[in-house]
């Protein structure tokens, strides 16, 4: 009994459970004492919810007020870092906007499926992020060069290695509540993505983004983030078999789900790569120029599910932008390590799709002269012409 009641009075004083409070909600009983429900209603309501909406400057405000009924009691605003918060509000809510930095949530992604799950289909939720860029500065802008390098390093491995570590998670939680965790923009955004949101607006005020997202779906429910440097993603394989292809990280964890976002936003770049794709990390635009990302495939190559030489295994997203008569011709055959887009160095997708049509019908008519003759021709373009990927 004493642990629900520290639970209850600890919402009730939190600044972030506040707005929930307000609304009338029922603050939920732990399991072991389901006849306890206590039902909170403040008669003040429109006096305390702008006690929370005093954190926003003007800038803020405007930012939010283009898309949010700010006055609306559908509309809630808080600066809540833990899940229960988000658990407890009225069923009849159209808007959240949380204040809290998506850094310092105790456990994002549960906090990001408690809040779909509150929402309907379109509501609106508004946050904010520090992106790990902006941490960076600070540090450098407030100590020596050499100093500054040694403590980001010391600073980085504790606030972004170590809270995705199976073995220091939990620790780390333990230690900070989940407070200051480095993030890069693109995660930010991956992981609402992955949880069933799509971006409405952003925007940079001060040293956080801010962002409003809408509900479109459920979040997937077979979502696993990976974070090691070595990851494997789910691709099709011969006969629509699905496959794990394993591959070098060059891009932050969650930009997987940003495919579809970076495509609209910037479509296509000679030699079918996405444009001005910012989810790119500087030492992962080196691994792709030199194909070193593509190493951990030759485990997949050993296995057998994919052979030397071959269409690349794409993902969903990239596979739609193909007609549907190369989709049904490319699903026939084994995937491959090195694709035949060497051999022709195509520019726009229209090409990569001819080029790799030209391949499966020479493989269909001769499988092995085809794949010497193209392992050829790759070779003496990367050997002696000094093609590279981009």
């Amino acid at each position: 009994m004493k642990r629900y009641f520290r639970e209850f009075y600890r919402l009730k004083y939190s600044s972030g459970a506040r707005s929930a409070m307000f609304q009338g909600a029922a603050i939920p009983a732990y399991t072991d004492y389901n006849p306890i429900r206590i039902n909170l209603v403040y008669k003040r309501k429109k006096e305390a919810l702008s006690r929370e909406t005093e954190v926003m400057n003007a800038e803020k405000r405007s930012f939010f007020s283009n898309h949010f009924k700010m006055e609306s009691e559908k509309t809630v605003i808080l600066n809540a870092s833990n899940a229960l918060v988000i658990k407890a509000l009225n069923e009849k809510v159209d808007g959240i906007i949380n204040l809290k930095k998506i850094n310092d949530l105790k456990s994002i992604n549960h906090f990001l499926r408690e809040v779909n799950n509150k929402l309907p289909v379109y509501g609106l939720f508004g946050c904010c992020v520090e992106p790990k860029c902006v941490r960076k500065q600070k540090i450098f802008n407030k100590l020596p060069p050499i100093v500054s390098h040694a403590f980001y390093l010391f600073f980085y491995i504790c606030n972004r290695m170590l809270p995705k570590l199976p073995l220091t998670s939990k620790l780390y939680l333990w230690l900070t509540g989940g407070r200051t965790r480095v993030m890069s923009k693109t995660e930010a955004m991956g992981r609402l993505y992955a949880h069933g949101f799509q971006i409405v607006d952003e925007t940079r005020i001060g040293d956080n983004y801010y962002f409003v997202f809408h509900k479109i779906k459920k979040p997937l429910i077979n979502h696993v983030p990976t974070y090691g440097i070595i990851f494997k993603m789910l691709r099709k394989g011969k006969d629509g078999k699905l496959i794990y292809v394993y591959k070098m990280r060059t891009m932050d964890a969650y930009s997987e789900y940003l495919q579809q976002y970076v495509y609209e936003q910037n479509n296509l770049h000679k030699g079918g790569k996405f444009k001005d794709d910012f989810r790119m990390s500087t030492l992962g635009k080196f691994l792709r120029k030199y194909w070193i990302d593509e190493l951990p495939m030759i485990v997949n190559l050993l296995k057998g599910d994919i052979k030397l030489v071959g269409v690349r295994p794409l993902g969903a997203h990239y596979l739609s932008l193909y007609s549907g008569t190369l989709r049904e011709k490319r699903s026939h055959h084994k995937p491959g390590l090195i694709p035949p887009f060497y051999a022709d160095m195509p520019e726009t997708i229209v090409q990569i799709m001819a080029s790799e049509m030209r391949y499966l019908h020479s493989y269909e008519r001769s499988p092995f002269k085809t794949d010497v003759k193209y392992f050829i021709r790759i070779f003496h373009k990367i050997v002696f012409k000094h093609a590279r990927s981009k």
